[in-house]
């Protein structure tokens, strides 16, 4: 048995004695095998009175049910001014239930508004690393500056975590996660690139493809283990979404690319979001229900930004023209196709509205530039189905909505790729709306290299694009009343240890001017 507690250790020699009833001697008592926090800690979702705290305990993480045994175990949390937790403001206990996994969500309120806290989970004696996370500023407060950072796509055979080491040094408010945490796919020593040629896997899965809720949660640990990830956990609350390999490579709605039947696909779905949701720093207001996952969400700060965190996956149409890289073909007209779905659509229309914020940030899954993907000259034209590309209807819904907003900013991942453009109306012709800021992987996609083949045909059919690079690594957002900076971070390598961090670009917008201004040409 991984955890044993003096009732175990005494049996029943004193069965219903007050001593061994007390919640508070059982926690005190409890002895692990080993050390139940190894999967880390993390903070999410911040408010300005406080954010949520996260923890999984499994002293044996890829073991059936984490190593724990089938009870509720009592953890103890503070939160404290000073990182050495000695001037604790917020203390409480909270039970990792075996219905979910083990984990502890905790959402502390009764903070100061921005300002940055510790927090620490305890059972005994044992402790938990400490981490970090800021309060938002209170409602309309004036800020001069706010700085973020944004990253995804984390595929743990494609490459090392480096880039989350050197993200975790960078001082931020927060970070921005735009999906593909974990890659459902099985154990495969095999792989080929974007252009079919034969590349490593850095690192193995553990498993067969994801289906159950065990398969899910076993992945889940796999990849938390990952020193560098647990790392920048600690330094910032972060904000998480879902894209699509939390589930399944591509999926849409109750669809995925194998056309299994909607009720089936269905039960995957909802273990996909209970593993989501067990292993996230997220509220409870995302704890999944027979419908699905709530996970579009809003967070303002201050006066300066008002961030809608959007769900482009769970009220989607399936894909048209056989998904992927394909020809355009008729269908991709549709008027009845949805990316968002309308209710989607309505809310984020209603937060625009309100014009609470200098900048309006659309965090999100999957690009919106309609980029004609060919690679060669010659041909019909190619968009990525996956994409907002492959949805004219809604993407122009959307984007003529924004007209005379001057201050809307997209951040995009997905695409394993950084890229810097204007969205426009009309498929990419009309009137600029709003920027569009692609970033990078973390490790999906192997190392890359600057420019991606057949990078000068893409350019050249798609006039709205302004920069392009093929490595991997995350990005820096600064902003401030007057400026939105993107700093485009990346690592030379992720197939081995020691990769270095570099800055690839730094592009710029002005507030009610739209175009990118690079820093670099």
């Amino acid at each position: 048995m991984t955890i044993i507690t003096r009732r175990g250790l005494i049996g029943g020699a004193i069965a219903g004695g007050g001593l061994l009833a007390a919640p508070a001697i059982l926690r005190a008592q409890q002895i692990f095998a080993a050390y139940p926090f190894r999967l880390g800690i993390a903070a999410g979702d911040p408010a300005p009175d406080g954010f949520v705290i996260w923890t999984r305990l499994a002293p044996d993480p890829l073991a059936p049910h984490g190593g724990m045994p089938m009870r509720p175990v009592a953890v103890d949390w503070a939160v404290a001014t000073d990182e050495r937790m000695k001037t604790v403001v917020q203390k409480g206990s909270a039970f990792a239930r075996p219905e979910l996994a083990h984990s502890v969500h905790v959402e502390v309120t009764g903070l100061e508004p921005g300002r940055p806290y510790f927090y620490r989970f305890t059972i005994g004696t044992e402790k938990s690393m400490v981490g970090r996370a800021m309060t938002v500023p209170p409602l309309g407060a004036t800020l001069d500056k706010l700085r973020f950072a944004v990253c995804g796509c984390q595929d743990y055979e494609a490459g090392l975590y480096t880039a989350y080491a050197h993200m975790a040094d960078e001082e931020v408010d927060f970070v921005y996660h735009y999906g593909d945490y974990i890659y459902e796919n099985r154990q495969d020593p095999v792989a080929f690139d974007h252009n079919d040629r034969l590349k490593p896997k850095i690192r193995q899965h553990i498993g067969q493809m994801c289906y159950s809720l065990d398969d899910y949660r076993q992945r889940y640990a796999q990849y938390k283990l990952d020193p560098d990830l647990q790392l920048a956990h600690t330094r910032a609350a972060w904000f998480t979404t879902i894209d699509d390999h939390e589930v399944r490579d591509n999926w849409a709605g109750l669809s995925d690319a194998t056309d299994t039947p909607p009720e089936i696909f269905a039960l995957r779905r909802a273990a996909a979001f209970q593993a989501f949701y067990e292993h996230m720093p997220v509220r409870a207001s995302a704890l999944p229900a027979a419908g699905g996952i709530q996970i579009y969400r809003r967070q303002r700060y201050g006066d300066l930004l008002d961030a809608h965190f959007l769900d482009t996956r769970q009220f989607r149409s399936k894909q048209v023209c056989k998904d992927g890289f394909k020809p355009i073909c008729p269908e991709i007209d549709r008027p009845d196709l949805e990316v968002m779905g309308r209710t989607e659509e309505a809310w984020l229309a209603g937060n625009l509205r309100q014009k609470a914020a200098r900048w309006n940030l659309i965090a999100q899954q999957v690009m919106m530039m309609p980029l004609d993907r060919r690679t060669s000259p010659g041909g019909t034209a190619m968009r990525n189905f996956d994409s907002w590309g492959g949805y004219n209807a809604p993407r122009e819904r959307v984007l003529k909505s924004w007209k005379g907003y001057g201050n809307i900013v997209v951040l995009t991942g997905d695409e394993h790729q950084n890229f810097a453009g204007d969205l426009r109306t009309e498929n990419g012709t009309g009137e600029a709306v709003a920027t569009e800021f692609v970033l990078t992987s973390i490790s999906s996609g192997g190392t890359g290299s600057d420019v991606r083949e057949g990078d000068a045909v893409i350019r050249a059919n798609n006039p709205f694009l302004k920069w392009t690079n093929d490595r991997r690594g995350y990005g820096v957002v600064e902003v401030t009343p007057e400026t939105w900076t993107t700093t485009f971070r990346v690592v030379d390598q992720v197939d081995g240890p020691g990769g270095v961090v570099s800055t690839a670009q730094v592009a710029t917008v002005e507030h009610g001017k739209q175009g990118v201004a690079l820093a670099r040409a």
